[in-house]
């Protein structure tokens, strides 16, 4: 860790880096997770590599007029960082064997870890809502749509806030709950799945989906990142289920010597989160509509925009499965004098994207948005002033291609020669991407220009790349 920056940890097992530690960002943390907040400082020279110099925050509850809580108390103490306390010390603080929370994300070591970080407190906020509504027995709904195990996840009010697909549930998966997917395993495994994609790499493709939405600025996939939940909804093994039973019947039993000591309930599971959006039909639903009654002009080239929009996130990461069941449109008819309030879009479903090579086999996977009329209208200027600068800025795709291997990296079976094919795929779309905005071409035009990959050339180091075109192509090109 650089020496200008400290590490907070929650409950033993959350962390967040920063420059700075104030006030302000522990009760920032109490107010979230109801917890105080450690700060870790730079490894002490005297006390060896393992030992590090701890402050604790300890947020007061003994002052409830006050408007805002006060710390208590501040103590500093050595400990091993990579044994951490077990007991709740007598200042108050919290120690993984006090700690409540099961929600985190991923860490460099590979282990579920949510990183603290203030730059998106709301999404937060709502994944620990939801993990109490689990506590309380308001348990997700498994969705029987798609071929994966995917589920609702409901809030204390019982009303839905999210979309949670666990990894071990996904297509490929050996814990997916869906018989057909695993009938079409063992009967036609040589039909089964998408030779282009990584196997069970779908929780990460959403996130990395919602990733490049917002470094582009086009705000139409909902917010996702990736979580662990346990749930008695969710699909486990029954020895998970038999281990969980007999955990809580011994901290049931014995509370003052195994409930200290064991934590009962099932093993998390990793997936993806995604924020749920109210009010939004299939896009299949209102683009019929729109076709026998067109919406008044101005409302019509919002929605083209957004359409294009769409369209440019779904070529730059190859989505090979948007069809118009899996991308959403809101229409409010009665605000049609604010195009920007009467119409959306959102972009769900992003789990099949990031190929590591352009379709080549069997199928070809299109856009199924090239084949609506919307995408017969070349890029609007709007689209261009957005999108184009910043695709050919290549520092921006350099720090966007950064930012995905950090994600992906967290993933057990991270590879990272595949991720460098990824970002060669990716690469090629951009280019195709920028030629068609500057060229006036149509989203149709965009998808009919030769498929490209731009390849890191290795001997350079990164400062030169080599473009190479596909050679090969699937046996059905319409599906």
């Amino acid at each position: 860790m650089a020496a200008n920056q400290r590490s907070f940890r929650l409950c033993g097992h959350t962390t967040y880096e920063a420059d700075t530690t104030t006030e302000e960002q522990a009760e920032f943390f109490y107010e979230v997770y109801g917890h105080s907040a450690r700060r870790y400082r730079t490894p002490s020279s005297s006390g060896g590599s393992s030992k590090v110099k701890e402050t604790t925050y300890v947020i007061s509850k003994e002052e409830p007029s006050s408007p805002r809580r006060k710390l208590a108390s501040q103590s500093t103490v050595y400990s091993d960082v990579s044994n951490p306390p077990t007991n709740a010390s007598s200042t108050g603080r919290v120690t993984p064997a006090t700690a409540t929370e099961q929600h985190r994300l991923l860490t460099d070591e590979g282990e579920a870890n949510l990183p603290l970080s203030s730059d998106d407190p709301e999404f937060y906020k709502l994944v620990v809502e939801a993990e109490r509504a689990i506590e309380e027995g308001i348990l997700p709904e498994r969705i029987y749509q798609g071929s994966s195990g995917s589920y609702f996840v409901r809030s204390r009010d019982n009303l839905t806030v999210g979309v949670f697909k666990p990894k071990n549930e996904e297509p490929y998966g050996h814990l997916n709950p869906k018989w057909t997917k695993w009938m079409q395993k063992m009967c036609f495994p040589c039909c089964f799945g998408r030779s282009c994609l990584i196997a069970n790499q779908g929780y990460m493709s959403e996130a990395g989906a919602s990733l490049v939405d917002r470094k582009l600025g086009l705000n139409i996939v909902p917010n996702t990142r990736v979580v662990a939940l346990a749930s008695e909804t969710f699909n486990y093994t029954a020895i998970d289920k038999a281990k969980a039973k007999s955990v809580k019947f011994a901290t049931e039993r014995f509370p003052d010597t195994l409930g200290k000591k064991m934590k009962a309930g099932l093993p998390p599971k990793i997936g993806s989160f995604q924020v749920f959006v109210n009010g939004y039909k299939d896009a299949d639903y209102w683009v019929r509509r729109f076709q026998e009654e067109a919406p008044p002009e101005p409302v019509r080239k919002h929605f083209q925009h957004l359409f294009e929009k769409l369209v440019c996130l779904d070529y730059i990461i190859r989505n090979t499965d948007r069809g118009n069941d899996n991308w959403l449109i809101k229409y409010d008819k009665y605000k049609v004098e604010t195009p920007e309030e009467c119409i959306f879009v959102a972009a769900i479903d992003n789990g099949l994207a990031f190929p590591f090579k352009h379709p080549d086999e069997w199928r070809a996977y299109p856009y199924y948005w090239a084949w609506l009329p919307y995408a017969n209208h070349p890029f609007s200027e709007k689209t261009k002033e957005l999108l184009l600068s910043k695709l050919k800025d290549l520092n921006l795709v350099r720090e966007l291609l950064e930012d995905l291997h950090k994600l992906f990296k967290h993933d057990k079976g991270f590879d990272k020669s595949l991720f460098d094919r990824q970002a060669s795929v990716m690469r090629g779309q951009i280019l195709n991407l920028c030629q068609a905005l500057e060229m006036g071409l149509s989203p149709l035009q965009l998808v009919q220009m030769p498929l490209l990959r731009i390849e890191c050339d290795s001997r350079s180091k990164g400062s030169s790349f080599i473009q190479q075109f596909q050679d090969k192509y699937p046996f059905f090109s319409s599906c």
